[in-house]
């Protein structure tokens, strides 16, 4: 479990630590973090994203937005499918910071990344189970890009996005072969590229 060993060994720096989300996804935005976690506010019980229930995420999320400062980059499906996942990954992360009330001196990104920020930048692979910081940008990053899914899945069922958020399961392909590509999904990916190729056979 993280803790704040990482933020402490920077006491000096305004620390935004900071993650992504829904790379991996077929539809829908890929999504950054970035939290900067202030000093004697609850920390208690934030951890990965991916080892926590969905009714957990969404309460610490909440204690989150309202005790530190974060802030949400996006990119949609569609600049992905123009300017390419890595690019994507890239903009994201800088529409994060941008996003900041607070300019930090040091960014804490998950991942091993070798993108320049204009900020000294400190990457840490599984970082989100080693930093604070980290940890809390993957709550606020997924637990928006889940909302956001689920709600466009209220217009969009056929894909079953409420249940895999856009990631590639069995139910997510069956409602591609049966009335094809959205809007929403990435055509450079593989899967939804042979589903465009197959639907014009």
């Amino acid at each position: 479990m993280p803790d704040l060993s990482l933020e402490n060994k920077y006491k000096d720096h305004i620390i935004a630590g900071i993650d992504e989300v829904g790379r991996g996804s077929w539809a829908g935005p890929l999504v950054a973090g970035a939290v900067i976690i202030k000093q004697g506010m609850c920390v208690e019980g934030i951890n990965d994203s991916k080892k926590l229930t969905d009714k957990k995420r969404k309460t610490l999320s909440e204690t989150i937005l309202k005790h530190h400062v974060s802030s949400i980059g996006s990119v949609s499906s569609s600049e992905i499918n123009h300017i390419g996942l890595s690019k994507a990954i890239y903009l994201s992360i800088i529409r994060a910071i941008e996003m900041l009330p607070i300019r930090p001196t040091l960014l804490l990104i998950d991942g091993n990344y070798t993108y320049n920020f204009g900020i000294e930048t400190i990457n840490i692979p599984k970082g989100d189970s080693k930093s604070i910081s980290i940890a809390a940008a993957s709550i606020v990053a997924k637990v928006y890009r889940d909302n956001l899914m689920k709600k466009l899945s209220i217009t969009h069922p056929e894909y079953y996005w409420d249940k895999n958020v856009g990631y590639g399961t069995d139910l997510h392909m069956k409602g591609l072969k049966k009335i094809g590509v959205s809007k929403y999904h990435r055509v450079n990916y593989k899967p939804i590229q042979q589903i465009l190729i197959d639907n014009q056979s």
